[in-house]
C-alpha cells in the first residue's frame, strides 16, 4: 500500500486532517512501572520503532498517539527522533496528568493542576522535538467538574500561545467528556472501543459535539489479533500479566475464555473479503461512525504494515455489522452514533 489513504477523517472541529487510523505509541515506550507494577509490553528496539513510524508515514498514516507516562517519557523521545525532518507530515497527540520519574521509569500519582499541565506540556515539547502539539489530552480518566473547568481554561491559554492546536480527554466517562466537549478548542475524546466493547454513549457525545473518537484498545490488547489460545500465558513483566485491576481481556496473563469464545463466533466475518483478523477488527470500528479513529499499538514494521493494510479494505458493511451483533447476542449497533 502506498499513496493517499482511500478515506479520511477530521480531528473533530479543529480542522486538522488525519488518517482514519493512528498508531498508538504505548508499546514503543518500553518497560516501565505504573503504581509499582509493570506497565510495558516487553522489550523494544528503538531503531525498529523508528522504522515502523517511517513506514506508517510512507503508507499514509499520519496520526501518532503517545503520552508522557509511556515509558516515563521514552515513547515521546522515540517518536520525536523518528519525526526529525518529517514533523510537517505528522499529527501528534500526547497526554498529561500522571507523575513520572524518567530516571527510575516509575509512574505514580497524578497532578491535574493548571500549572502542572503547562510544565508537562513544555517537557513533552522538548522530548518530541517540536514547538507545538496537535492534540493534548488529559490522561487522568476522571476529575471533579471544577478541576476540569480550570484545566480547560489553562488548555485554552496553551492554544492561544500556539503550544497546542487542540485538546481533549482520555476518559471512559461520557459525563467527563461533556465537561470539555463544548469548548471551541476541544477536538477529541480518547476511549476504549472494539468489537467486544462498544461505546454508544461516548460515540453519541462525539457525534453531537463534532469530536473525533480516538479509540484505544481497538484490538482488545491483542486478543483480536488471533494469536492467543487458552494455553497462552504472558509474562509478569507484560502489562497484561502484571495484575492491574483495569486490565480486561486477560487474567494473570492468560486470555479470558469468554473473549476467546466470542472471537471464535465472529472470526469468519472479521476475516472476510481478504482481511486478517486484526484488519477486520479495525474495519468494525470504522463502521461504527465517521468520527472513529482506531490507534492500534505496534512494536515492529510488520505490525505497522498489517494494521495499515486495513485501510485498503475500509469499513465492514451494514450487513456484516448486523451479523456480528446477532452472533454476539447484542442489540443492533446504531451506525449513526
Amino acid at each position: 500500500m502506498s499513496g493517499p489513504v482511500p478515506f479520511a477523517r477530521s480531528l473533530g472541529k479543529s480542522g486538522i486532517k488525519i488518517s482514519p487510523m493512528g498508531f498508538g505509541c504505548w508499546a514503543i515506550g518500553g518497560n516501565f512501572r505504573f503504581d509499582g507494577k509493570p506497565d510495558g509490553w516487553g522489550l523494544v528496539d528503538d531503531r525498529e520503532s523508528v522504522r515502523a513510524i517511517h513506514h506508517a508515514l510512507d503508507v499514509g498514516v499520519n496520526f501518532f498517539d503517545t503520552a508522557d507516562a509511556y515509558g516515563a517519557g521514552h515513547s515521546e523521545t522515540v517518536l520525536g527522533d523518528a519525526l526529525k525532518g518529517r514533523r510537517d507530515r505528522a499529527v501528534i497527540s500526547t497526554k498529561f496528568g500522571f507523575r513520572y520519574d524518567s530516571a527510575t521509569k516509575e509512574v505514580a500519582g497524578t497532578d491535574t493542576s493548571p500549572a502542572y499541565a503547562r510544565r508537562a506540556c513544555e517537557a513533552s515539547l522538548r522530548r518530541l522535538g517540536t514547538d507545538y502539539i496537535d492534540l493534548y489530552l488529559l490522561h487522568v480518566g476522571s476529575v471533579p467538574q471544577p478541576v476540569a473547568e480550570d484545566l480547560a481554561d489553562a488548555l485554552d491559554d496553551l492554544c492561544r500561545e500556539g503550544l497546542i492546536r487542540s485538546y481533549g480527554w482520555s476518559t471512559w466517562d461520557p459525563d467527563c467528556a461533556r465537561l470539555f466537549a463544548t469548548r471551541p478548542n476541544c477536538a477529541a475524546v480518547e476511549h476504549t472501543l472494539n468489537v467486544f466493547d462498544d461505546a454508544p454513549a461516548m460515540l453519541d457525545v462525539c457525534r453531537r459535539h463534532d469530536l473525533a473518537s480516538i479509540n484505544i484498545s481497538p484490538l482488545a490488547m491483542g486478543m483480536l489479533t488471533g494469536k492467543f489460545t487458552a494455553d497462552s500465558r504472558l509474562p509478569a513483566d507484560d502489562v497484561r500479566g502484571a495484575g492491574h485491576e483495569w486490565v480486561t481481556y486477560f487474567d494473570g496473563g492468560r486470555p479470558e475464555n469468554t473473549y476467546l469464545e466470542r472471537l471464535d463466533a465472529i472470526r469468519e466475518i472479521l476475516t472476510s473479503d481478504g482481511r486478517t483478523l486484526a484488519q477486520g477488527a479495525l474495519a468494525w470500528i470504522w463502521a461504527r461512525g465517521e468520527q472513529t479513529v482506531p490507534i492500534p499499538g505496534f512494536k515492529s514494521v510488520r505490525q505497522a504494515e498489517e494494521n495499515a493494510g486495513a485501510l485498503e479494505h475500509g469499513p465492514l458493511t451494514p450487513r456484516q455489522m448486523a451479523e456480528i451483533e446477532e452472533l454476539l447476542e447484542r442489540a443492533p449497533a446504531d451506525a449513526g452514533s
